[in-house]
């Protein structure tokens, strides 16, 4: 890790350019006969499998996407169609709430260095954060929180004296390539960073929504608890927006890459949010017109016990063992390994929502995105949310049930886990 870019961070294609052009990376692929035959070469030296912890594999296959049951709401947003997807890598949960605070320390730890001078010159002329010294910060002594000030609460804003960390100044530089806009282009002269985008992103989740979601309710201890103290580390993150989520996935990529970088690794595909019609997918476990992840129709299995955390009957939340959200590893998972595929947290996809899109969408890996900007009508800020949650009836549950949030908000029944497009090859079961 000692060879992280703070100001900015490569995006992941460039690395991969870079790679299979022999700029960085050492040699690729060794040294090739001078015999005139073809053999081929390879963009890295050597290539070792591995797999991201926590991650099932996603086998290719066809399904028929769209509602499964009567639609109830007559509104005509699902229409049921035939789609093949490619292989991917899902993870098994939800991403917690320990996992979300390992971005949240990284983006912290990484501010903190550049206040401290705690940062060298690297080989290319940009600045690094030596990951050496932030280990030895003192965080408590009088002499680093002098040094991190410009992080800290102000004064006026701290309570009996303490000094905090104002969470809205902990924020993450995105920087990402996009591609939509870069295969529309025609134009040859048009440079390569007119398609970069590059966005400052606050990474702690919104605490206050526990409050906010619920008028006429007291639910302060969640606020105050479910981020911070660790009897819920391995509960789902929530109170995230759409745009949080993917600076975590653009996080996670560049953290695994940078690793595989210093053992002289090829990068690894980024990870990201699915598609709408990937988590529908992998939501049925390999099942075709089913209602539920678990492939029945029905909310309980035979022994009368509740397979999924949501708001049962009229609202006996509590009869399926968690009141708010439980662990992200409860209930069985489906045929896929995949667990709370419905309810406990609903979670974001990366597509816009749109009523009338499954009437336009091709049948292969179909997907309908749109960067929406903060200029554009709300109409367009509208992403995909799927699985219910633990606030929500059954019908919510549902595989092909879809509703939407906009991207700049965030909810306390909202969460979402990440996707890596990767053959099966390369990866170890």
């Amino acid at each position: 890790m000692n060879k992280l870019i703070f100001s900015s961070v490569l995006t992941l294609s460039f690395i991969v350019a870079l790679t299979s052009c022999n700029l960085i990376g050492g040699k690729s692929g060794g040294a090739l006969p001078n015999d005139g035959q073809l053999h081929g070469l390879s963009p890295a030296k050597t290539w070792t499998p591995s797999r991201p912890i926590g991650m099932v594999y996603i086998p290719a296959g066809t399904f028929h996407m769209g509602p499964s049951d009567e639609d109830i709401s007559y509104a005509f947003t699902a229409r049921n169609r035939s789609v093949s997807i490619s292989g991917f890598w899902m993870d098994a949960t939800e991403i917690t709430n320990n996992e979300y605070r390992q971005f949240t320390k990284w983006v912290t730890d990484s501010i903190a260095a550049k206040l401290m001078g705690y940062v060298k010159q690297g080989q290319d002329g940009n600045e690094y954060v030596d990951w050496a010294k932030v280990k030895t910060i003192k965080w408590n002594d009088k002499a680093t929180t002098e040094k991190i000030d410009a992080i800290i609460l102000t004064p006026d804003n701290r309570i009996f004296g303490k000094k905090e960390l104002d969470p809205n100044k902990i924020i993450y530089q995105s920087e990402v390539f996009d591609y939509k806009s870069a295969a529309q282009n025609r134009d040859a002269t048009v440079p390569r960073s007119a398609f970069i985008v590059k966005t400052k992103i606050p990474v702690y989740p919104d605490s206050l929504c526990w409050i906010r979601d619920y008028a006429y309710a007291y639910n302060e201890p969640m606020a105050k608890s479910y981020f911070a103290h660790p009897a819920f580390g391995n509960y789902p993150v929530v109170g995230v927006s759409w745009k949080q989520a993917n600076a975590f996935c653009e996080w996670r990529t560049h953290y695994l890459n940078a690793y595989l970088e210093s053992k002289k690794r090829p990068a690894d595909p980024e990870f990201r949010l699915p598609s709408e019609a990937q988590w529908e997918y992998a939501a049925r476990g390999g099942h075709s017109q089913v209602q539920y992840p678990w492939g029945g129709p029905y909310l309980r299995n035979k022994k009368g016990c509740l397979l999924a955390n949501f708001k049962p009957g009229r609202g006996n939340y509590a009869e399926d063992g968690g009141l708010y959200t439980v662990r992200a590893d409860a209930y069985w998972p489906n045929d896929f390994g995949l667990y709370n595929m419905a309810g406990n947290v609903a979670e974001w996809t990366s597509s816009l929502y749109y009523e009338g899109s499954y009437n336009f969408q091709h049948d292969l890996n179909p997907d309908v995105r749109w960067n929406a900007k903060d200029s554009d009508p709300p109409r367009m800020k509208r992403k995909v949310v799927r699985g219910g949650s633990w606030k929500d009836v059954a019908y919510f549950l549902q595989t092909s049930t879809r509703t939407y949030e906009y991207q700049d908000t965030s909810k306390s029944y909202i969460g979402f886990r990440c996707v890596q497009d990767l053959p099966p090859s390369g990866r170890r079961r």
